[in-house]
């Protein structure tokens, strides 16, 4: 048996629409928001009465998601938006851009923060960590050559 894809990465916020602004800037388009609720929901996510409202954003290629959700019930009961990047868990979602300066200045109008510095990698990359809205943790990376 093997993986036919991976289909999405999922990041919970507080504030949805700040964020569906974000991602938009940085080049995803919404696919749609829903508000998912009942048995099923219940279910799969072992969450007794979860009602959650989300945001679909897909990549320019198609081929990825990013799934983005607000949960309304029940209460969040941790946060790791301000864990450094050497914490356990979820580490960070990494998206390939055209041109880094030009991304980090746009990402910035929307309160994006460098983590470190972009940094070179070979002849291959520049890379860097960014804090996003809510202090989600992002890799950019633009290839080179």
């Amino acid at each position: 048996m093997t993986v036919k894809r991976m289909d999405n990465v999922g990041i919970a916020v507080e504030d949805i629409d700040t964020a569906i602004e974000f991602f938009t800037e940085l080049g995803l388009e919404l696919e749609g928001r829903a508000l998912i609720e009942g048995d099923w929901a219940d279910g799969v996510t072992g969450l007794r009465d979860m009602r959650v409202e989300i945001a679909m954003m897909r990549t320019p290629d198609g081929h990825n998601r990013l799934e983005i959700s607000r949960f309304l019930a029940p209460p969040v009961v941790a946060d790791h938006r301000s864990t450094p990047v050497n914490a356990l868990g979820y580490l960070r979602v990494m998206f390939t851009v055209e041109d880094i300066d030009d991304t980090l200045a746009r990402l910035g109008e929307r309160g994006a923060q460098l983590v470190g510095k972009v940094v070179q990698y070979e002849d291959a990359y520049r890379l860097c960590y960014i804090r996003g809205p809510e202090g989600i943790l992002l890799g950019l990376a633009q290839e080179l050559g």
